[in-house]
């Protein structure tokens, strides 16, 4: 069943109160709002009332109800995927990229345009992503392929309208019948036929939402330990029932810094906190890395510019301090004097023996009927922005897992198959370092093309 504008808003502007009913072609009940209110009503309590109502608009599907607090009133309004794009399908799941939305409010007059556009501006920028399936069970985008096996996990970092579920949710709706989830990032889809299975190669980046701005507004860390562009990406192979994950994480720098001024070539760094104040938030987002993905290498891609030089040295410094320096190990590696013009042949002979301890933290096999190996640490990559050079540094590293993944799935015996693998996924990290830099920057890499 191909995917379809399955919602319908109807409603009803007199007698009051002012109210709203969603209908969806996969249910036999609906949604009603009405004086702030939701209640699901039965298909007979619909067919009794629905003659007084008149459609509005039809939807691909709802993300929530948006709250906006106006002093000394609270607005609510609807929010619905009134245009989208497939990107490509996962085992069930056909993937789609928001492209455009609609807020309705929910009551009759609704005031505050300003505050509206610029939320609909953010969801429609082209970086937000949802999965839908005709069975009703989709992939949860938000959740790797290892997080999305296990049982009740509660990982709500990379689910971007998880604010806009609350108000179904306080009045007992089941949103998972009626809400889609929100991912922010980047989903590349590729097929790639093996003999007579097609593979589906993904790579999938999550930005996190718990620190979320766009490049010289934030930096660093915040008092919880969480950071600016703190992005999950997860290489994944899918063959049949069989999954094959390799994860990686990037994230600024976990202290107190910023950069004032916004001309990218003035990297005047200036750290806001002296060092005692830095050392309850760094050991936070540690303590939570360690927690969410087992052991940590660190590699730390800074220069020997003034700015970079000395915010990479109060980064070595605070790890030297902290309860963090026996188990977790960085590797300095100063990338623009390293890969000098674009060639990579240290990234193989410098960087690659420093992190091989990485490679035997493996990665994330299910066979189809039960989970083979797990992945037990990951790499955690920085520059200052986190875009191109971290980009780079994880393309490099993810092309030497996959390998290893192709070998776990049985499709590394036809070395020219290997070879596609490769070609695809180069391209794909090369596009993932775009999309990220859109978020993050506003603008395409300047140089994320996977070397």
């Amino acid at each position: 069943m191909a995917f379809s504008k399955g919602f319908r808003i109807y409603h009803k502007l007199d007698p009051p109160p002012f109210s709203l009913i969603v209908e969806t072609r996969h249910k036999e009940e609906c949604l009603m709002f009405e004086s702030g209110a939701v209640a699901v009503l039965s298909s007979a309590e619909k067919e009794a009332i629905k003659g007084t109502y008149s459609k509005v608009l039809d939807a691909y599907g709802l993300l929530g109800v948006l709250r906006l607090n106006l002093g000394d009133t609270m607005l609510h309004y609807l929010v619905l995927v009134t245009g989208c794009m497939s990107v490509g399908k996962i085992q069930e799941s056909e993937v789609f990229r928001v492209t455009s939305t609609e807020f309705i409010s929910l009551r009759v007059d609704s005031s505050d345009e300003d505050r509206i556009s610029e939320v609909r501006k953010v969801l429609n920028s082209g970086n937000f992503y949802f999965a839908w399936s005709a069975s009703g069970i989709s992939l949860d985008l938000s959740l790797n392929a290892h997080r999305s096996m296990q049982e009740h996990t509660t990982d709500n970092r990379f689910f971007w309208n998880q604010s806009l579920h609350l108000h179904l949710k306080h009045y007992g709706v089941n949103c998972d019948d009626w809400l889609l989830r929100l991912m922010c990032g980047g989903v590349e889809i590729r097929t790639i036929y093996a003999a007579h299975k097609q593979a589906k190669a993904c790579l999938i980046s999550r930005l996190s939402c718990e620190r979320a701005g766009t490049r010289f507004n934030v930096r660093g860390t915040n008092d919880d330990g969480h950071v600016a562009n703190f992005v999950e990406t997860e290489q994944v192979v899918y063959l049949d029932d069989s999954v094959s994950s390799f994860i990686q994480i990037r994230g600024s720098v976990p202290l107190f810094w910023e950069q004032p001024g916004l001309q990218v070539g003035s990297h005047r760094v200036r750290m806001s906190r002296g060092f005692e104040a830095n050392a309850p938030a760094f050991d936070r987002h540690f303590r939570t890395l360690k927690n969410l993905y087992g052991k940590q290498i660190i590699v730390n891609l800074l220069g020997s510019k003034e700015g970079e030089h000395m915010l990479s040295k109060a980064f070595q410094s605070h790890l030297k301090a902290s309860e963090h320096a026996a188990d977790i190990q960085m590797v300095n590696f100063d990338y623009h004097q390293m890969v000098k013009g674009g060639k990579a042949e240290k990234l193989h002979s410098v960087l690659k023996p420093q992190v091989q301890k990485f490679v035997d933290y493996g990665f994330f096999y299910f066979n189809g009927s039960e989970v083979q190996r797990c992945q037990s640490g990951t790499v955690r990559t920085n520059c200052l922005d986190c875009l191109d050079r971290t980009n780079s540094v994880q393309a490099f590293l993810g092309l030497e897992m996959l390998a290893k993944q192709l070998e776990a799935l049985g499709l590394a015996e036809k070395p020219q198959l290997v070879t596609r693998f490769q070609e695809v996924f180069r391209s794909m990290w090369s596009v993932n370092g775009d999309s990220i830099s859109k978020i993050y920057a506003g603008t395409g890499a300047l140089e994320g093309k996977a070397k």
